[in-house]
């Protein structure tokens, strides 16, 4: 039997176990033209046990920032301050994806340098507000992308998964859930676009298609990876029907052949099941939950071969060796909800490892020394 704790073969990558670290947004790139500091060079190497790490959602180019102090991937600085991370992370013996993440309508001007404005699959506003420097502002309505800006956009994630080589990461996962731009295009409220864009699931699915091929075309398909979120409603979106969506955009990606297809699933057990049996790559599986973070109960899901990998969020922010406390079946550090976004090393870099003394065998040993390591760093 197939656990949590076995190794995969990711795209020719090999993953020491099937514990993923999810991407969270942390705001804190202070560096210099929203760079990586040393706080993140620490973050992530302390988290280097993970079968696999994907980064914080990174921006491709200057118009996908949304929210303040998050960083990107299009500057030769910020490729530089990834090099500092990736290399940490790889000391200590760990994999690491950048996620790339445009948020398109999901933003604001005041966040974004030289006049530029949020972009959107349709001039369409989302209902709510975006927290800036200013405190919250409501969204405003996007600038509707056209036939070339939409080119432009594709290239712009090609650009940054290239940067993502170069700065050693071992791939990039293209975020196409959670609200943002690729799931704008995707959703039937926020893309009422009547040309080859929008309309049928076909078109819908279409942008999404493009940034995956571009991404893979530019580094290879077994470095890339793709994040859905079926159904959900985040960044006021609305998909009422999600399942002909998603089967028909694995069903395209499937000639393109990504290294993983990252789920963040729903209520929906059984479109979850489907779109697995259809896509031939790896499933990472953000399983659904009701009024608590992903945990042990879920290492099942890969006993019972529903996913390859599971991705946590909340209790890995907590817990940098969560790998050997999952396996441990525990204790967990509890997430502090206030220290999530911004700040300083404080609910970053702080939580504690268990004692070494405490590892199951000799491999853990080495792995939590190797963390140890990269904490005290």
């Amino acid at each position: 039997m197939t656990t949590a704790f076995d190794p995969l073969d990711l795209g020719g990558v090999r993953l020491p176990n099937r514990i993923a670290m999810a991407p969270m947004t942390r705001s804190r790139a202070y560096g210099p033209g929203l760079a990586p500091t040393d706080a993140a060079v620490r973050y992530y190497a302390q988290r280097a046990s993970a079968g696999l790490i994907v980064t914080e959602g990174t921006q491709p180019s200057p118009v996908g920032q949304g929210y303040p102090d998050t960083p990107g991937l299009h500057s030769d600085e910020q490729i530089a301050a990834w090099r500092r991370v990736t290399d940490a992370v790889h000391a200590a013996g760990g994999r690491i994806f950048a996620q790339l993440m445009h948020t398109g309508r999901i933003g604001h001007p005041s966040l974004l340098p030289d006049g530029l404005v949020p972009v959107g699959a349709s001039a369409v506003a989302a209902r709510g507000t975006v927290y800036t420097q200013d405190g919250p502002k409501e969204f405003v309505v996007p600038e509707e992308l056209t036939e070339d800006g939409i080119r432009q956009t594709v290239a712009d994630h090609a650009a940054a998964a290239r940067n993502a080589i170069t700065a050693g990461f071992d791939g990039v996962e293209v975020h196409a859930a959670n609200g943002y731009l690729a799931h704008q295009f995707l959703a039937p409220n926020s893309n009422v676009r009547t040309d080859d864009w929008g309309g049928s699931p076909e078109r819908r699915i279409r942008f999404a298609v493009e940034l995956v091929t571009a991404v893979a075309g530019a580094i290879g398909a077994d470095r890339t990876g793709l994040r859905v979120s079926p159904g959900n409603p985040l960044g006021d979106l609305h998909e009422p029907e999600p399942g002909p969506t998603y089967v028909a955009l694995v069903q395209a990606i499937e000639a393109v052949g990504p290294a993983y297809l990252h789920l963040i699933e729903n209520d929906d057990r059984a479109l979850t099941l489907e779109l697995r049996k259809r896509f031939s790559g790896a499933l990472m599986l953000s399983a659904r939950t009701v009024g608590r973070p992903s945990g042990p109960e879920e290492l099942a899901l890969i006993e019972d071969g529903t996913a390859d990998l599971l991705s946590y969020g909340a209790l890995f922010l907590a817990n940098p060796d969560l790998p050997r406390r999952l396996r441990a079946g525990g204790p967990f550090n509890t997430p502090d909800r206030a220290t999530y976004y911004g700040g300083d090393e404080r609910g970053y870099t702080d939580y504690p490892f268990l004692d070494a003394d405490d590892a199951d065998d000799a491999d853990d040993a080495e792995a939590a020394e190797a963390a140890q390591a990269a904490h005290d760093a």
